[in-house]
């Protein structure tokens, strides 16, 4: 037993010195990397060779020699496992088989991918907040990475996208609504989905990838259909306008009524949506008088009224769907028709057409000569009449009614005006009115004019034919006819010439009324000067001026009894008067002057004029005026400070000498005799 013992190590390595041996037989190797060297060493006996069995991994390995080599660059998206069936051989025979395993480690080299680019998606515009409008799983990213966590972020195309939806989480890209959609503001929206493998962007390796979710707003039917016009509407709600109509007793309108703001007509509230509205008569009518389209909305008569009445109906407008309804009222007034007269938009019609037309010529609008001329009356009490109403010229042949349109009825030889009264009848109500043409024949080649006849030469109006008289006011109001300046131009109205020509007439009253302020101050003082009228007693009143300053006033009595008056100074010899100033004032003295001064006034003819001088003690100055009867001598009392006003206006009882400044404006003395 213990020889056994001791061969047993020694046979041990004998048999192993027979066989194929490696030294390690797995190994790891990182994805996408290069193996340069031998993976592995294999031990061949003397007398074997070794191979690469056909089970090994295809392409994955070779033997050099003795040597193991890894053939390919691992992948592990492709490959995670990588197997090597070695043989050793002696001859034919195989004697040892060993495996060697490569285990391919993953690494970040993929980037994420979604399975769209683009991703449309319909939104209902009532969808309630917090639903999820795209589940998870149609959101979500592939990594062909298996370690990799992905991060989702949504960013927003459309501005103010954002504040409607949000992903439930950072790793959960499922799409949520976070606020009522309105499909009037919002109608579509885009948001950028992004995808990351790592969680920090600036990490190395990282690999990112985007998506575009468009996201449509569907309208929901949420809104009732609209009468319009709206009395009062929004994006949101809308006040059903109202009807109402007129229609004459006695009378079946064919049809469909004139109603006012307009016929009756409904659309859908959601306009998106624009669901076909149906009309029917709800209540208002026992008698089955009105009937309405159920398509058109038009109102219609199926019979007569014959007395007056009205009728409140009860229109609705339906979906066609059935799903929603709106209702208004439309009121119908049947009275009767009788003392109902047309009447014409115009009092006078302007038309022109060319010399030697042919019979049923077009008459052409003066105004605008690419446009026939058509004349229109209408019912202002029943609009559905207007249909019936009928034109008829009354006082020319050379002209035609051809419905609303003007035409020649015969050859027009000349040159000139043709006037024609042209007469509109309801041939309902029997009434009538009339207006006016005036119709210029030009020649052929001119081109056709606008003025009037009261500009330049007076055309000759057409033989045969005669001015039609004014349309009578009683029966039918007419509007006023448009005057000469609007036959000359014809671009403006009546109301704009009236109102021109009362702005015109203000600023020349205003204009007047500035010129004689104006003059009143500038030549008011001289024309009363210069005037042959006797001033009132205001022109008697002398004011105080002399006591304005006390160092300007001068009093001292006069010598008495002295035959006129004198000058304190040194004597001047007096300048003759002007002619004109002499005129003026000798030509109209006032009753009850002094006699001497309608002789002449010489300083002896003076009366006598009774003073007191201003003394110290007293606060003022006293003048009494003696008339001719009084003979009484009185002081004379020098003012040495002159009298521009007094002394400038034509006292009848006194002098005209002693002015301060004469009408030439020269300076007289320094003196005033009183």
């Amino acid at each position: 037993m213990g020889a056994w013992a001791l061969l047993l190590p020694l046979l041990v390595a004998t048999a192993r010195a027979q066989v194929c041996a490696v030294s390690n037989n797995i190994f790891e190797v990182q994805e996408n990397t290069i193996q340069s060297g031998p993976l592995a060493h294999v031990d061949v006996p003397t007398g074997q060779q070794v191979t690469l069995g056909s089970s090994s991994t295809p392409f994955a390995f070779r033997i050099q020699g003795t040597e193991l080599f890894l053939n390919v660059t691992p992948d592990y998206e492709e490959n995670t496992l990588l197997e090597a069936h070695l043989e050793c051989k002696s001859g034919n025979t195989v004697v040892t088989q060993l495996r060697v395993i490569v285990f391919v480690l993953d690494v970040n080299d993929n980037p994420p991918k979604f399975p769209f680019e683009l991703r449309v998606e319909d939104v209902p515009e009532d969808s309630k907040v917090n639903t999820t409008v795209i589940p998870e799983t149609e959101l979500e990213a592939q990594d062909p990475d298996k370690d990799d966590v992905l991060f989702y972020t949504l960013q927003e195309v459309t501005p103010g996208a954002g504040s409607f939806f949000s992903l439930l989480g950072t790793n959960l890209p499922a799409l949520r609504l976070d606020r009522p959609l309105d499909f009037y503001k919002w109608q579509s929206m885009s948001l950028l989905l992004l995808v990351r493998d790592t969680q920090e962007e600036n990490a190395q390796p990282s690999h990112t990838a985007t998506a575009t979710l468009v996201l449509d707003v569907r309208p929901a039917d949420l809104r009732p259909p609209w009468f319009l016009p709206c009395a009062y509407s929004d994006l949101y709600v809308c006040i059903n306008a109202e009807y109402q109509g007129a229609v004459p007793t006695g009378h079946r309108l064919p049809a469909p009524l004139v109603l006012h703001p307009g016929p009756i007509y409904a659309v859908d509230g959601d306009r998106g949506i624009n669901q076909r509205v149906l009309y029917s008569i709800v209540t208002g009518q026992d008698d089955g008088t009105f009937a309405i389209g159920a398509d058109s909305g038009n109102l219609t008569m199926t019979r007569s009224v014959p007395s007056p009445k009205t009728f409140t109906l009860l229109v609705k407008g339906e979906q066609s769907d059935g799903a929603r309804y709106s209702v208004t009222w439309v009121t119908i007034e049947a009275r009767s028709a009788t003392g109902s007269v047309p009447q014409f938009l115009q009092s006078r019609y302007y038309g022109t057409v060319a010399r030697n037309s042919a019979v049923g010529v077009e008459v052409r609008n003066a105004a605008s000569p690419s446009l026939p001329l058509r004349v229109w009356a209408q019912d202002p009490d029943f609009p559905d009449l207007n249909s019936a109403i009928t034109y008829r010229i009354t006082n020319n042949t050379n002209f035609r009614m051809d419905g609303e349109i003007v035409r020649t009825a015969a050859q027009l030889t000349q040159e000139g005006v043709s006037y024609a009264e042209v007469e509109a009848m309801n041939t309902v109500t029997a009434g009538t009115a009339r207006s006016v043409l005036e119709i210029q024949v030009l020649e052929p080649q001119g081109p056709a004019p606008t003025a009037s006849p009261s500009g330049g030469s007076t055309p000759t109006p057409e033989p045969g034919t005669s001015q039609p008289l004014a349309p009578d006011p009683s029966r039918t109001p007419q509007p006023s006819g448009p005057t000469e300046s609007q036959a000359e131009d014809r671009r403006f109205s009546v109301v704009d010439m009236a109102a021109l020509g009362g702005v015109l007439g203000a600023l020349l009253l205003l204009a007047l009324i500035a010129l004689v302020i104006l003059g009143h101050k500038q030549f008011g003082r001289r024309l009363k000067c210069c005037s042959g009228k006797a001033l009132d007693h205001q022109a008697l009143t002398f004011d105080n001026q002399a006591f304005s300053d006390p160092h300007e006033a001068n009093w001292a009595p006069a010598p008495r009894a002295s035959p006129g008056p004198t000058r304190a100074g040194p004597p001047e010899p007096p300048e003759p008067a002007p002619q004109e100033a002499s005129g003026s004032a000798a030509a109209g003295p006032a009753p009850g002057a002094p006699e001497a001064a309608r002789d002449g006034g010489s300083p002896a003819a003076v009366r006598s004029i009774l003073t007191k001088e201003r003394r110290p003690d007293e606060g003022g100055y006293k003048a009494v005026w003696f008339g001719e009867d009084i003979g009484a001598e009185a002081d004379v009392v020098v003012l040495n400070a002159p009298a521009p006003d007094a002394a400038r206006a034509p006292d009848s009882g006194s002098e005209h000498s002693g002015d301060g400044d004469d009408e030439d404006g020269e300076p007289g003395g320094s003196s005033t005799y009183v």
